[in-house]
């Protein structure tokens, strides 16, 4: 195999692997906030980063506010089609939020999904869970567990959590779950001692990616690991590739005051590596233009 022939079979073979899976809580995101020029063109780089992205604190009274953020993101950059998944409006007065996945439906589709029932009102807006499937032999489908915590009662509400994990994993008798979002799982929120005591770090099996220590607040003058990624299950935990907040003013070039416009959280997000060998995706806008760049001789005879 000629060498640039080598190089694009590696590309291929790389795109194909990676699945990257995302939280970000999006700052009170409403129709006015993504109607602003700015405001959408980063909101959209973000999205396209991911195959599933969790957006968080969605306060959209119009129903028309994610809608446009989805036809924006399906017109930018030949990564789609995406789709979305939206909860219904939870919470306990008139300050209501929803969770919207946004995801790409030629990579991955909901299964199945549900809002926990909350029949003792433990959280302020109670999990929106989603079984996807997945390009993978190792690991054909996964269950996403979001939850944005009230500040007020992070510690009983992480605890509930590990409820809520146990429900999920009886009902759809697997041990793969991902449980991500704003957890405000630290500084005054939640004390690194009180947080060492959550069952969901002393019970087995649950491995926070996202590091105690780790900034995902955008403002200078804030350094709290707020925001969380925790895989639970031996197959998903084995296609751990990375994790990471997302520093999106720093790659976006945004001031504090511009990036601020957007979200005052970076996103956090988890990359896994999958086996694809038995699927056949299409081609993003990207390759397809690689290939258009070769010369006749290296690309395949048809």
């Amino acid at each position: 195999m000629h060498y640039p022939a080598a190089l694009l079979f590696l590309i291929l073979a790389n795109e194909a692997q990676a699945f990257r899976i995302c939280a970000f809580n999006a700052q009170r995101l409403t129709l006015a906030k993504v109607a602003r020029e700015q405001v959408m063109d980063t909101l959209v780089r973000i999205l396209a980063r991911c195959d599933i992205s969790v957006l968080q604190e969605v306060v959209d009274s119009s129903g028309s506010a994610i809608p446009l953020l989805l036809r924006e993101l399906n017109r930018f950059d030949g990564s789609g089609p995406y789709s979305t998944l939206s909860s219904p409006q939870l919470g306990r007065s008139t300050y209501m939020e929803t969770y919207v996945y946004f995801y790409r439906s030629h990579k991955t589709q909901v299964l199945s999904f549900y809002v926990y029932n909350d029949k003792d009102d433990l959280f302020a807006r109670e999990p929106f869970v989603a079984q996807f499937s997945l390009p993978s032999k190792v690991l054909p489908s996964l269950v996403l567990v979001p939850l944005h915590t009230t500040p007020k009662a992070v510690e009983k509400e992480l605890n509930a959590l590990y409820h809520v994990f146990l429900e999920v994993s009886q009902h759809w008798q697997t041990k793969d779950v991902i449980l991500l979002g704003d957890f405000n799982a630290d500084c005054a929120s939640l004390t690194k001692k009180r947080l060492d005591k959550l069952e969901l770090r002393t019970e087995p099996g649950f491995h926070w990616v996202i590091a105690d220590g780790e900034d995902t607040t955008v403002r200078a003058s804030t350094h709290c690991t707020y925001d969380r990624i925790v895989l639970h299950g031996e197959r998903c935990q084995s296609l751990l590739h990375t994790a990471a907040a997302f520093d999106f003013p720093t790659s976006f070039q945004l001031t504090e005051e511009e990036a601020l416009n957007i979200s005052d959280h970076y996103p956090v997000e988890v990359e896994l590596k999958l086996s694809q060998a038995h699927s056949v995706q299409p081609l993003s806008l990207a390759v397809l233009l690689l290939l258009s760049l070769l010369p006749p001789q290296l690309c395949p005879a048809t």
